[in-house]
């Protein structure tokens, strides 16, 4: 859908704000395996990237997100869960612009999120951008997704499959384990890194399914809901 005028964005943004103020109510999610290192640089795909209603301290959170009027409704849609947002676009200057504001983040003690496939695939391939902000900061790249067989977790018929869970949902947030730049690594050592990262996320899906029947089986929903 082309979104165009006022009053459309004004109604998406409303309605974007709506479901998520409802929808945050409605998600149980416990983080499996988050360390919470300071600085942290969390991955994530495109079509799992409303798992960032599962990160705990969301007020030092920053996620990058495009500069594009969809980008915008997003923007002002996720201050309700109390995250901030960085503006990127696809041009030289505007990446180079949002690599910046990221490192500064990073250099600042808070946290950002990156949509690894974003903003338009392929699918499940992780870009450069991650790396190169990696490399600068000297942060780690903790990839995340999130999990929940429950039907009502729907996966919708875009390029990025994605997740979004309509209703109560029973959800884990996984989270690898933390990935590093060298500062003086090589073109050849980067994409081994970006391997790495993909490899990451292969393994975190593999196994989210048995992490969340440990976390189901050990009531911790319960446990959780009663903080």
């Amino acid at each position: 859908m082309k979104i165009s005028g006022e009053k459309q964005v004004k109604f998406l943004t409303s309605l974007l704000k709506f479901a998520f103020s409802i929808q945050r109510h409605l998600t149980p999610i416990i983080e499996v395996n988050n360390k919470h290192l300071e600085s942290t640089i969390y991955a994530t795909w495109h079509g799992h990237q409303c798992c960032i209603f599962g990160l705990k301290e969301k007020s030092k959170t920053n996620v990058l997100i495009s500069r594009s009027i969809d980008g915008q409704i997003i923007a002002d849609a996720v201050k309700i869960l109390g995250l901030k947002s960085v503006r990127g676009s696809k041009g030289k200057k505007g990446s180079v612009e949002a690599t910046m504001q990221l490192i500064e983040k990073l250099k600042e003690k808070e946290d950002i999120v990156i949509t690894v496939d974003g903003p338009s695939g392929p699918r499940g391939i992780v870009k450069k951008g991650v790396i190169t902000v990696a490399k600068l900061s000297g942060s780690p790249i903790v990839p995340m997704i999130w999990y929940s067989p429950d039907i009502s977790l729907i996966s919708f018929p875009s390029w990025d499959k994605f997740l979004y869970p309509l209703g109560y949902t029973r959800l884990i947030n996984i989270y690898g384990e933390p990935i590093y730049v060298e500062k003086d690594a090589s073109p050849e050592e980067e994409e081994n890194v970006r391997l790495q990262v993909e490899n990451s996320f292969k393994e975190l899906e593999k196994k989210a399914h048995e992490a969340w029947e440990k976390v189901w089986k050990g009531r911790l929903w319960v446990r959780n809901n009663e903080k």
